[in-house]
């Protein structure tokens, strides 16, 4: 998480709103930080890209949901993600197997819409 006190309000926006799909232009716009102000200064605190940063806080939540039994439909669609398979593409790119996959290691039961190809 930022240090900077603007930054942690926009990571804790982003957290309270993680299926909102803004630019970096727009999100700044929000908390009164240029777009190259706050690439600069989220690299510089967190490590990541504003964008890096953002798919790592949805992949984080959904691993919460799926432990929770939740259906991956439905945390994708609470993500912002507008199909199950743009979510599960993600997961598998972020954490190397699919939610379901990750659902049945992890004892849960995470039901899917569509085949999973784990």
């Amino acid at each position: 998480m930022p240090t900077d006190r603007r930054l942690q309000r926009l990571a804790q926006a982003c957290l309270a709103r993680p299926s909102e799909r803004r630019s970096l232009t727009q999100w700044g716009r929000e908390f009164g930080i240029s777009d190259r102000h706050l690439a600069r200064r989220f690299r510089l605190e967190t490590g990541l890209s504003f964008g890096e940063w953002l798919r790592a806080m949805r992949a984080s939540l959904a691993l919460q949901h799926l432990s929770a039994g939740r259906r991956v439909a439905d945390i994708a669609d609470q993500l912002g993600y507008t199909h199950a398979s743009a979510f599960i593409s993600m997961f598998r790119k972020a954490l190397g197997e699919s939610p379901a996959r990750f659902g049945m290691r992890a004892g849960q039961c995470c039901a899917t819409d569509t085949v999973d190809q784990a």
